[in-house]
C-alpha cells in the first residue's frame, strides 16, 4: 500500500491514464483486504471484552451471543473470499449460454438460464452486457455472451461451468408429454490489457453481418454484426451489441483473446495431468445441475449434493447457495464429477 499511495502521488503518475487506473483499482481491493482484516480484529477484540465482563458477573451473555454471531459471519466472509485467490478470480467475467439437442424445447431452456443470470447479476450488483444473442427458430435462444462487471464476477461464475439440464411438462408439445433439455455454460475471465495474447490478422477470417437480435431501436440497420473465426484453432467469437462495426471488433477481440488464454492454460494444465474436462457435450451424461420442474420441483448440484426446492427462486437468480458450495467443495478437493443420470 505504501509503494502504491508513493506511485499515486508522483508527478507523472497520470502520464499513462490506463496504468494509473489499474494501480487505483489494485489500490481499492487492498483497501478492501485491509478492511476486511481490520473489523475482524475490532469484533475478535470486542467479544474479548464482553468475556472478560462475564466471567466479573456483568450481565453481557446477550450482548455475547450477538457479537460472536457477527465474528462468525465475517469470517465465513473472509474464508469464503479467500477460495477465490486464484490469478482471475477477480476480474470481469465473459459468460456464453449454448443450446443443446432438442431444438425449440432447449433454445428456450437456454434463454431461461440466460434471464436466470441476469437476475443473479442484478442481485449481486454487477453490471452485465448483452454482447451477442442468436435467436431460436421458433422460440428461445441459440446461443448468447453476456460480459459481467464487478469485483468476484469470474470467481463466482466459474462455478457455473458445465451442462445444466430440465426436465418438464414442454409447453410446446400438443400432448403435454414430460421432456429432458440441456444447455451449456461457459465461462472465461476477461483479460487485463497487460497479458499478452498474440494473434496475427493472417489467423483471422472476420464476417460482418447485421444484427439478429430480437428488433427495435437497439438493432442497427447496417452490417454493424462482427463474426471472428480464429483459423488454427477453430474458435469462432460474435458480436453484435454495440453500434459500431470497429466498436464490436473490439470486443470480440477481447473475448477471442480471452478464450485463447483459456485454451493455452488447458493445454498446460493437461502436461501436468491435473485437467478435468467440465465442458462436455452438451447431451445426456455429462450434467453438472438439473432443474427439475416434473414430476416433483428440486433444483440438484450432482457435484456437491446441494439442493434447493424451490425452483422458481433458483430460476429469479438465487445462485449463491449453489455456487458457495461448489467453490467450498472445490477448495477442499471434495467437488464430485458431472453425472450420467439422476
Amino acid at each position: 500500500m505504501d509503494k502504491i499511495e508513493r506511485r499515486s502521488g508522483s508527478e507523472d503518475f497520470w502520464k499513462d491514464p490506463e496504468a494509473a487506473q489499474k494501480l487505483l483499482q489494485r489500490r481499492k481491493r487492498l483497501e478492501s483486504d485491509l478492511d476486511l482484516l481490520k473489523r475482524l480484529q475490532r469484533q475478535e477484540d470486542d467479544a474479548r471484552v464482553l468475556v472478560e465482563w462475564l466471567e466479573g458477573g456483568e450481565d453481557v451473555e446477550k450482548d455475547l451471543r450477538a457479537g460472536l454471531d457477527t465474528l462468525e459471519q465475517t469470517l465465513e466472509g473472509a474464508e469464503f473470499q479467500k477460495m477465490l485467490g486464484g490469478e482471475h478470480d477477480r476480474a470481469n467475467a465473459i459468460v456464453t449460454i449454448n443450446s443443446g439437442a432438442g431444438g425449440t424445447e432447449s433454445q428456450d431452456w437456454a434463454e431461461m438460464l440466460l434471464r436466470m443470470y441476469l437476475r443473479w447479476c442484478d442481485r449481486k450488483g454487477y453490471k452485465r452486457d448483452l454482447i451477442d444473442l442468436q435467436p431460436g427458430e421458433e422460440a428461445g435462444i441459440k446461443s448468447a455472451t453476456v460480459l459481467v462487471q464487478g469485483e468476484y464476477a469470474y470467481g463466482y461464475l466459474s462455478a457455473e461451468v458445465g451442462v445444466h439440464r430440465l426436465v418438464r411438462i414442454s409447453p410446446f408439445d400438443s400432448a403435454a408429454r414430460r421432456h429432458t433439455s440441456f444447455a451449456s455454460v461457459f465461462v472465461w475471465p476477461e483479460l487485463d490489457e497487460d497479458i499478452k495474447i498474440e494473434v496475427q490478422d493472417k489467423d483471422l477470417r472476420i464476417d460482418t453481418y447485421r444484427s439478429s437480435g430480437a428488433g427495435g431501436q437497439h438493432v442497427n440497420v447496417t452490417d454493424s454484426a462482427v463474426r471472428i473465426t480464429h483459423l488454427p484453432t477453430g474458435i469462432v467469437v460474435s458480436c453484435q451489441n454495440e453500434r459500431s462495426q470497429i466498436r464490436n471488433r473490439e470486443v470480440g477481440m477481447k473475448i477471442l483473446k480471452a478464450r485463447l488464454y483459456d485454451l493455452e492454460m488447458q493445454k498446460r494444465r493437461e502436461k501436468l495431468d491435473a485437467v478435468e474436462s467440465s465442458k462436455k457435450d452438451i447431451a445426456f451424461g455429462s450434467q453438472i445441475r438439473s432443474y427439475v420442474m416434473h414430476p416433483y420441483r428440486m433444483v440438484k448440484d450432482h457435484r456437491t449434493k446441494f439442493e434447493v426446492g424451490d425452483v422458481d427462486r433458483v430460476m429469479d437468480g438465487d445462485l449463491d447457495g449453489f455456487i458457495k458450495s461448489t467453490l467450498v467443495a472445490r477448495a477442499k478437493g471434495t467437488l464430485g464429477q458431472a453425472v450420467s443420470e439422476d
